[in-house]
C-alpha cells in the first residue's frame, strides 16, 4: 500500500492513494475544507467496521435494510493527542436478528476490522447496538476491541 500527502497552502494537505483516490485534509481547527487526520482515522474506523458487519450479515443471509455506525472519541490532552477512548454506536434497521447483529459486530471487532485492531493499541473501544424497531433500547458492550 502506498500513499502520499502534498501541502497545498496554509493548513491544507491533499493526500493520494495508489489507487488514485484523494482526500483533502485540514489541519486548522474549525476549518471546513476537509477532515483533520484524526477525524479521518475515526471515519476510517466507522467505514471499516461497517463494511465488515454488512458483509458478515449478507452471508447469513440476514435481511439488513440499513446500518449507520457512528463514533465518539476522547483524545489525550497533550501531544501526541491519541485517542484514549472510542465509543461506537451501530444503528441497525429492523428485521436483523439480535444474535446475528451481535455476532457480526463481535467478529468485526475481534477478527476482521484492521483499523480497529490498530486503534485499540492506544484506545479502549466499546460499542452499543441500537435497533430501529426499539429506538430507546440500546445494547451496550464494555468489551474492548
Amino acid at each position: 500500500m502506498i500513499a502520499s500527502a502534498v501541502w497545498k497552502k496554509e493548513s491544507k494537505y491533499e493526500t493520494f492513494s495508489e489507487n488514485g483516490h484523494s482526500v483533502l485534509f485540514e489541519a486548522s481547527p474549525g476549518d471546513t475544507a476537509g477532515p483533520s487526520p484524526m477525524e479521518a482515522a475515526l471515519m476510517a474506523l466507522c467505514g471499516c467496521t461497517s463494511v465488515n458487519v454488512v458483509s458478515i450479515l449478507e452471508k447469513k443471509p440476514e435481511p439488513l435494510t440499513g446500518l449507520t455506525v457512528s463514533a465518539t472519541a476522547e483524545q489525550s490532552g497533550a501531544p501526541p493527542r491519541v485517542f484514549k477512548h472510542i465509543h461506537l454506536v451501530y444503528r441497525v434497521s429492523v428485521k436483523v436478528s439480535r444474535k446475528a447483529m451481535e455476532d457480526a459486530v463481535s467478529l468485526s471487532k475481534n477478527k476482521y476490522c484492521s483499523v480497529s485492531k490498530m486503534l485499540e493499541k492506544a484506545a479502549e473501544i466499546d460499542f452499543a447496538i441500537e435497533y430501529e424497531d426499539q429506538p430507546n433500547v440500546a445494547e451496550d458492550s464494555a468489551q474492548q476491541a
